[in-house]
């Protein structure tokens, strides 16, 4: 920029020299001198406005010009918002605090309860077609969704009162364990306002910048989010039927195998069973060879399914069950064993009140 100025007083000047002979008075000079500051103004005031206020942080400032130059962000956009974008303390402490060693059924009672089984009876009759045409188009049971959804938001009410913009910035810029996960998150925001003409800082959600009744991250609800009630616009905020139809094709994305089981209890006769229980929560065990390590299923499975040895901590008690493929696929929502098996009981919960 400085070399650029420095040019144009040049060409002035010699244009000035130039035309010396043909100023016959000092109005013509000064009236060349003003065109020459105006000129300059003006071109210093654009150089000014190509660039991300030097009063933002460099780490932003960069964050800004990677905007610009990857998805052509306009820069003074995105350096107003910043600059308006506040930094949240309570939203690093919420983040970093870990979560408490409670027992399953200490977990269990916050989610699965009258209240919010009586939420989800309420919430599949008000939206019993809209919840059979998820099922119909993702092959994800109603009470399945309507589960995840009362354990995410109940049912709508309580979607989160941060600042997406203020939560995010904050994470991806002062939360170094996961800084490049939300500076990731931060980007898809951005993309997902521009392409969804909402502002920047009128979106709230939960202090991990998750957004509207089903709780997506950014990056999912880019990817997922469906508008399922055919009005022309995606609202995970507003439409509790744009909520249904993208948790059921999320699912779908992730592996939801229609029909099939999510999890039964199982009878542990062997102490050979440490193995597969440190194998993790992917199923990857056929239920013959389970069978054979003396893991046997409660309910009757096919030999050939596969599944994994799960373990719920209750109260000093080892409470042993077999997750298959859609229990798998809950914990892509929340990568929880507790979260997944309660979305599981609180959905059979609700299906056996509704019938009722």
């Amino acid at each position: 920029m400085n070399h650029s100025f420095g040019l144009t007083g040049l060409i002035f000047v010699l244009l000035l020299i130039r035309n010396l002979p043909k100023l016959i008075n000092l109005n013509d000079f000064f009236r060349w001198s003003f065109l020459y500051v105006t000129v300059l103004f003006v071109y210093y005031s654009s150089c000014l406005a190509a660039q991300p206020s030097p009063i933002l942080r460099s780490e932003i400032r960069n964050f800004i010009v990677h905007m610009a130059n990857q998805h052509q962000y306009d820069m003074n956009e995105l350096t107003e918002a910043f600059s308006q974008t506040n930094f949240r303390s309570d939203v690093l402490k919420l983040i970093s605090t870990p979560a408490s060693a409670i027992t399953w059924d200490e977990y269990r009672r916050r989610f699965v309860n009258m209240q919010r089984i009586k939420g989800g009876v309420n919430f599949w009759n008000k939206y019993v077609n809209e919840l059979a045409r998820a099922r119909k188009i993702y092959g994800v049971p109603e009470e399945v969704i309507v589960a995840i959804i009362g354990i995410e938001t109940f049912y709508g009410s309580a979607t989160g009162n941060h600042r997406v913009m203020d939560a995010l910035t904050t994470l991806a810029f002062d939360f170094p364990k996961r800084a490049d996960y939300f500076r990731e998150e931060l980007e898809q925001y951005l993309l997902l306002a521009r392409e969804q003409k909402f502002g920047l800082l009128d979106i709230k959600g939960s202090y991990a910048g998750a957004i509207g009744i089903p709780q997506f991250m950014p990056g999912s609800y880019r990817r997922y989010a469906v508008d399922f009630n055919h009005d022309g616009k995606i609202d995970l905020s507003g439409s509790a039927v744009d909520a249904i139809g993208s948790v059921g094709h999320y699912l779908r994305e992730y592996g939801w195998e229609a029909g099939g089981p999510i999890a039964v209890r199982a009878r542990i006769r062997s102490k050979n069973f440490q193995e597969f229980l440190e194998a993790g929560i992917e199923p990857l065990h056929s239920i013959k060879e389970l069978r054979e390590a003396g893991i046997t299923p409660l309910d009757p499975i096919s030999d050939n399914m596969l599944s994994a040895l799960l373990e719920l901590n209750n109260q000093g008690s080892r409470q042993f069950w077999l997750g298959f493929r859609n229990f798998y696929v809950i914990t892509r929502y929340n990568r929880s064993t507790f979260y997944a098996m309660s979305v599981f009981e609180l959905a059979k919960a609700i299906r056996t009140a509704r019938s009722s």
